[in-house]
């Protein structure tokens, strides 16, 4: 998850420096202008691009989730199986829309959190000591 935010951003400003050198010559306020033009421009259109391709594309939230989901194993804490189920979701939904590309990279990395998950459910359950959810007064059911 940190690789692919932190790619998919690197690449962007690479790729598109100039829009991005433009936003910062502007100012950076209201760069990126809401409000859609009788007949957009090409670069008008390259703008926004370049703004739905990087900071407001999921590239900045995968890469916080990532770095969350990295800090809490590095303490031994099980990320809740949801978390991985919906990013698998969400991630199988965009490698089908986007052929090719690398959604599915996102969608294995949900597994792995999936699996993580469960690895460390059996485990507190061979043990009979409660898992992470339980002994935070959850329902253990879910």
């Amino acid at each position: 998850m940190v690789g692919l935010g932190a790619g998919h951003l690197s690449l962007l400003a690479v790729m598109a420096r100039d829009d991005i050198g433009a936003w910062v010559q502007k100012g950076l306020w209201a760069a990126v202008p809401l409000a859609p033009a009788d007949a957009p421009t090409q670069a008008a259109l390259r703008n926004e691009l370049t703004f739905w391709a990087g900071p407001g594309s999921f590239s900045v939230p995968l890469l916080l989730l990532g770095c969350l989901v990295w800090h809490l194993a590095g303490r031994g804490v099980a990320v809740p199986p949801w978390v991985g189920w919906g990013l698998a979701a969400w991630c199988v939904l965009g490698a089908v829309l986007l052929v090719p590309s690398p959604f599915v990279l996102g969608a294995v990395a949900g597994v792995l959190v999936v699996l993580a998950a469960r690895r460390r459910a059996a485990a507190a359950g061979a043990s009979g000591a409660p898992t992470s959810s339980a002994a935070a007064g959850a329902d253990p059911v879910r």
